[in-house]
This record gives C-alpha cells, sequence and structure tokens, in this order.
C-alpha cells in the first residue's frame, strides 16, 4: 500500500458534524490546545527512540545477514540455521517498531489537525485505542518505551473525556476500535512493504549464498 494512500485514509472527514459543534467552543481552546501539544510532544520523543531503535536494528540485520551467508559458503547449515532463526526474530521485531513508527506519524498529524479544527473526539478516540495497541506491542521490543506510551495514552484519555463533557458528545468505543484496528493494519501493510524493499531474503541454501547477496 503507498504511504500516500495510507496517509490519505487519515484525512479529517469534512462536512458538516462534530468539528463543527465544537469550533464555536474551540476557536480559544484554553486548556486543552497546550495538553495536545503535550501530547504530541511525548510521541515526537517515542519517534525518536523508535528511530534509533530502527538503526540499531538495521545493523544488527546486517551483521547476522553477513554471518548467514559465511556460514553456509562453509556448508556450516547448523550455525547458517542459527542465524538465520535470530535474523527473523529481529526482523519481526524490527518490522513491528517500523508499524508504531507510522502509525504515530499520522498521529501526529491528526493532532494537529485536531488543535486546528476541534475535531477532538472524532481523533482522540481511535487515537487513544491505537497507542493502547502500539504500547503492549513495543513492550517486548523497546522496554523503556512502554512507560512513555503509557503516559500518553493518559494525556489522550483526559483530553478526550474533557473534550467529549464540553462537547455533549457520546463516545463510540466500537467504532472507534474498528478505526484503529483500520489504520494499524495498515500501517502493518505499509511497514511489510518497506522491509521487503530494505532487507534482502534471508538465504536458505549455499547456492544462494553464493548469489552475491547483499545486505541492504
Amino acid at each position: 500500500m503507498a504511504m500516500s494512500q495510507f496517509a490519505g485514509n487519515w484525512d479529517p472527514k469534512k462536512g458538516p458534524g462534530l468539528s463543527e459543534r465544537l469550533w464555536g467552543r474551540f476557536n480559544n481552546p484554553g486548556p486543552l490546545k497546550p495538553r495536545l501539544d503535550e501530547a504530541t510532544r511525548q510521541i515526537q520523543t517515542v519517534m525518536a527512540r523508535l528511530d534509533t531503535a530502527m538503526m540499531k536494528l538495521r545493523d544488527r540485520d546486517a551483521f547476522l545477514f553477513g554471518k548467514i551467508v559465511g556460514s553456509l559458503q562453509k556448508r556450516d547449515n547448523q550455525r547458517a540455521s542459527m542465524f538465520a532463526n535470530e535474523l527473523s526474530e529481529l526482523r519481526r521485531m524490527n518490522k513491528m517498531v517500523t508499524q508504531s513508527k507510522l502509525a504515530l506519524e499520522q498521529m501526529v498529524l491528526r493532532l494537529n489537525t485536531v488543535s486546528e479544527l476541534g475535531d477532538v473526539v472524532t481523533t482522540l478516540a481511535p487515537a487513544t485505542s491505537i497507542v493502547r495497541n502500539l504500547r503492549e506491542g513495543l513492550a517486548g521490543v523497546i522496554p523503556e518505551a512502554e512507560g512513555e506510551m503509557s503516559e500518553i495514552s493518559g494525556l489522550l484519555s483526559g483530553i478526550l473525556v474533557d473534550a467529549g463533557s464540553i462537547g455533549g458528545a457520546s463516545l463510540n468505543f466500537e467504532t472507534a476500535n474498528e478505526e484503529a484496528e483500520s489504520a494499524l493494519a495498515e500501517a502493518a501493510a505499509v511497514a511489510e512493504a518497506r522491509m521487503r524493499e530494505r532487507f534482502p531474503d534471508i538465504p536458505q541454501s549455499a547456492e544462494m549464498s553464493e548469489e552475491g547477496l547483499e545486505p541492504a
């Protein structure tokens, strides 16, 4: 799935709706605007952490790939299999981190839109669900990010409750969860495509290792 299509699926809905009803109240958003800005800053901090993790994973990927190729060229299939298993797990982690980064990038775009349009409830409801899902996934990959994601989840939940109270809107959690699942699935598809583009297939035989495969 193209990144432009993925981003387009996150564009705020136009036309009459909650955003217009809330606009009069949020033209001067008062305490909500600083809180939205703080949530954005915290998300960007996590994104920077994910960038660092992705670079380390990529370096480790290149190292393991070289070990696999070297082992296969020496006909040491046992060591090649050991390194291949580790590389497969590493790439699973890398895909999870990449998916998280993509989802958070789109969330920042939406939060910036919220600060302008006041489309608070319809944006933050699925965003809160997304953060909760990402937190659970990242806990086993980047443990230090779990606490940061918990803070972001709490901050977004507080803003969401206050915004719903001010706007008199009820929260449809089923719809929010469906939107969150759809956004995460789209991010996963883009992450998968990027992994295929950036990393060569893991060689499974000496013949493959002799074809001159090099890590991306």
